[in-house]
């Protein structure tokens, strides 16, 4: 049997084109292949040990075995020499650092969702239902003589004949009271008003002898809890006298209602609870309770908003006969003092070292508050009569002011005033 040809894979020659796959033809497979070209010596293939300038070994030959572990590396130390007669060889150009790829750009992350703002806390279940406050009671409409029912003791609101006062009685004579006061029995006989001073007033002025009331049996803390909360709730704008005796009064209430209860630290439980009913800060219901340590003078201040609140607090702090001296000084020098200079008096009044003397120089001290020219209502209502709002009061006096601006400019009087500065 003849065994076939064999050559070494060095031996083999690969050929310059491949056939093309078959079915569609390749790109190019058209063209004929060109070997040689006249003039021009045939380049041997890659690959070939032509190429390299080697003779083919004949076949049979078998390649040297290759030793296993990578090849010796020459010793860095012993350079070669250049031969005899041979141009001494150039160090090789220090190879430039090839050039880094550009770096895979990440793809950018997605934006972090925002986070939902909290849901509100649903609100509280409903309580269990139960009976109304007074359902128990058997309570009727019926109408008293004004002669029979007697003022709560120390009510703390005012009843004013102002202009509300009369718009109210205009009303009650048109259509009588719709809503019925309340009363509750009194020891000494007859009731006491626990709810309805002003439409008891206006029912007076209206002509009338009576009104409609319903009878309640009160205790004195619910009789001035129920005063407080409907008066704060339905009134308009409370005078600083009328909210500060009013919370002191419901936190007087609450205090003894909780030494009943034998219930603990009711101080502290007193005021968040008056607080809470009257939709106030705890400081606030406190510095509101402290003016009632203002004399009548500085309190009529305040009422008549003569003095801020923030001054009125710090005054309250001051013992009364310097209170005393300091109203005298306001009504004296026609301004009241700043909240600094009421600071001052204060601390000092604590040190016990405030005087009349002192009281009258830290008054005439330069203020560096911006001064306020206050006006009640009382001083304008003489000007414009009885029947004329605040706010009507305000724009006639500036409009009359822009009047006065137009005809006399400020430049004007300027140099009026130094023409006789030169006369005298």
């Amino acid at each position: 049997m003849v065994k076939p040809e064999t050559t070494t894979p060095d031996a083999v020659e690969t050929p310059a084109h491949s056939p093309p796959a078959e079915g569609k033809p390749a790109p190019g497979s058209n063209i004929p292949p060109v070997d040689v070209i006249p003039g021009i010596p045939k380049k041997p293939e890659a690959g070939t040990l032509e190429q390299a300038g080697q003779e083919p070994k004949p076949p049979g030959d078998k390649p040297p075995e290759k030793k296993d572990g990578p090849p010796k590396a020459p010793p860095k130390d012993k350079a070669e020499k250049p031969g005899k007669g041979a141009a001494p060889r150039k160090p090789p150009a220090p190879q430039k650092d090839k050039p880094k790829p550009p770096a895979e750009k990440k793809p950018p992350k997605p934006a972090k969702e925002k986070a939902e703002p909290p849901q509100p806390e649903p609100p509280a279940p409903p309580p269990e239902p139960r009976a109304a406050p007074g359902s128990d009671e058997e309570q009727k409409i019926v109408y008293l003589n004004h002669d029979e029912v007697h003022p709560f003791k120390g009510h703390p609101f005012q009843v004013k004949d102002d202009a509300e006062m009369r718009a109210l009685v205009s009303s009650v004579a048109e259509k009588g009271v719709e809503q019925a006061g309340t009363v509750r029995p009194r020891e000494g006989g007859g009731y006491e008003l626990v709810v309805g001073h002003r439409r008891q007033r206006a029912s007076e002025l209206a002509g009338f002898t009576n009104m409609p009331y319903v009878i309640r049996n009160l205790t004195d803390d619910e009789a001035i809890r129920l005063m407080v909360e409907t008066n704060v709730t339905y009134r308009g704008e409370l005078l600083p006298s009328e909210r500060a005796k009013a919370l002191d009064m419901q936190l007087e209430a609450i205090k003894r209602q909780g030494a009943r209860d034998n219930s603990e630290g009711n101080g502290q439980r007193s005021n968040q609870i008056v607080a809470e009913r009257n939709n106030m800060k705890v400081k606030t219901v406190q510095r509101y309770i402290s003016l009632n340590k203002l004399v009548p003078d500085l309190m009529k201040m305040a009422d008549e908003k003569t003095i801020g609140f923030t001054v009125a607090v710090e005054l309250a702090a001051i013992r009364p006969k310097n209170q005393k001296y300091i109203a005298v000084a306001i009504e004296g020098q026609q301004s009241a003092p700043s909240f600094a200079q009421a600071k001052r008096m204060r601390e000092l009044d604590q040190k016990n070292i405030l005087q009349p003397d002192m009281i009258d120089g830290i008054m005439m001290e330069e203020k560096k508050e911006v001064d306020k020219v206050i006006l009640s209502t009382q001083e304008l209502a003489q000007f414009f009569g009885p029947d004329k709002t605040p706010r009507e009061m305000k724009d006639r006096i500036l409009k009359l002011l822009e009047e006065h601006k137009a005809k006399n400019p400020p430049e004007l009087g300027k140099a009026g005033k130094t023409q006789e500065e030169h006369m005298k």
